[in-house]
């Protein structure tokens, strides 16, 4: 008889303070001082503030200016990302001495699958210490370590004891560990969601958790089920190592602000064109999908991503994913950049798994797109597929600034 397999052990490690702690470490005369890295005053944005500067209320994506009214006496520092990539790739080698399975998720954090290592590190928590330690040996930088029995829970622990703070979320206990907790610790429950739970009487995880699934469908839609589910304690996503290209993606900084869902579609749409293309011309195929929007006010840049039916490289399939994601954004609200990024990328030869209908469906649409690829090839890119207007450019208008790329 097959053994059950054994539960998940996930670790979520987030490095401190990062872009500010390397400007730290390699300043040591910084050490104790308030640290803005970032963009330039008049219009740039903060990227990291040192502990020293939060203290002030500094937090990154706040305008440089205001963070500098707020803490007049900061050192501001421009980003080395040279610097920063550099770091990061011995952080993520230490990460892979404990486990082949790592997801970073950024330059500075990242999730290990854990599962079944007690016999090679120890228990979780003693594992979790020597990770820590691993890190400041190989970097002189200190991270916190959230340990749990999925993603969620590992990355919502590790928030809760910064800096340098170890927290596991007790195997059996998850649901009655994170009740108490405000619901805007939720993944996706941003301002506008926190204020529409709060008027259904819903300010604790606890609260969402125990709340009628009606009602919370009913106000939010299928993003109720979703925080529902977290709130329980559920997630049930796998630790996905990246490829070598971990992402494509196309972003456009607008000439002028747009909002309302109709805009923000018809800029995703064009975004989604543009990807496409650069997966069909690579042969890869996304199982994820990635919205990413900055708003004029206040600079916060907010990323809602998602998981496809199916991997796909047509941009039908990749605007239904970003579509879906549209509900856990504050669509009212003035946006600078529209972008989307194709994540979680397999070979498009090998990309055969998921639903039979929705396999057919997308095969059709690839091979579709993949016809107007060669007609593009011999005639140039002013062929478009009917009822679908391409980019162009608005009449006495330059272009907006637009990148795109691999991530």
């Amino acid at each position: 008889m097959a053994r059950p397999p054994p539960e998940r052990t996930i670790f979520h490690v987030d490095m401190d303070a990062f872009y500010a702690a390397v400007e730290q470490r390699d300043q040591p005369e910084l050490r104790g001082k308030p640290v803005i890295v970032g963009g330039p005053v008049r219009r740039g944005v903060v990227s990291t503030a040192s502990y020293e500067a939060r203290e002030f209320g500094v937090h990154s994506a706040m305008p440089m200016a205001q963070a500098l009214r707020a803490c007049p006496q900061a050192v501001v520092l421009p980003v080395r990302m040279e610097q920063y990539v550099a770091v990061s790739r011995v952080i993520m080698d230490v990460f892979s001495r404990f486990s082949p399975l790592v997801e970073p998720l950024s330059l500075d954090e990242a999730f290990l699958d854990m599962t079944g290592t007690d016999q090679l590190f120890g228990p979780p928590l003693e594992t979790a210490l020597a990770v820590r330690e691993a890190v400041r040996e190989a970097t002189e930088l200190s991270c916190a370590v959230g340990v749990a029995s999925n993603k969620f829970l590992a990355k919502l622990a590790s928030d809760l004891d910064k800096p340098g703070g170890v927290t596991v979320v007790p195997r059996g206990r998850e649901r009655e560990f994170i009740a108490p907790l405000t619901v805007s610790r939720l993944w996706g429950a941003g301002p506008k969601t926190v204020e529409k739970l709060a008027r259904m009487g819903l300010r604790t995880v606890g609260e969402v958790a125990t709340a009628d699934p009606w009602r919370l469908r009913k106000r939010l839609g299928s993003h109720g089920e979703h925080l529902q589910c977290l709130a329980r304690g559920l997630d049930d996503r796998p630790v996905h190592p990246p490829l070598e290209r971990k992402s494509v993606g196309s972003e456009r900084t607008l000439q002028d602000d747009v909002s309302g869902r109709t805009n923000i579609l018809r800029e995703l749409a064009l975004n989604c064109d543009r990807v496409a293309r650069q997966l069909r011309a690579k042969g890869l195929k996304a199982w994820g999908v990635r919205v990413k929007v900055r708003y004029t006010t206040g600079f916060r840049l907010s990323t809602r991503d998602g998981r496809l039916p199916v991997p796909c490289d047509d941009s039908e399939g990749l605007l239904a994913g970003a579509r879906s994601l549209l509900d856990r954004l504050d669509l009212d609200r003035p946006m600078r950049l529209v972008g989307l990024a194709a994540f979680d990328l397999v070979a498009g030869a090998s990309a055969v798994q998921g639903d039979l209908f929705h396999l057919a469906t997308s095969d059709r649409r690839s091979r579709l797109e993949h016809a107007l690829d060669d007609l593009r090839a011999r005639h140039g890119d002013k062929v478009t597929r009917a009822g679908r207007k391409g980019p162009g450019v608005v009449k006495g208008k330059s272009p907006p600034e637009e990148r795109s790329g691999d991530r």
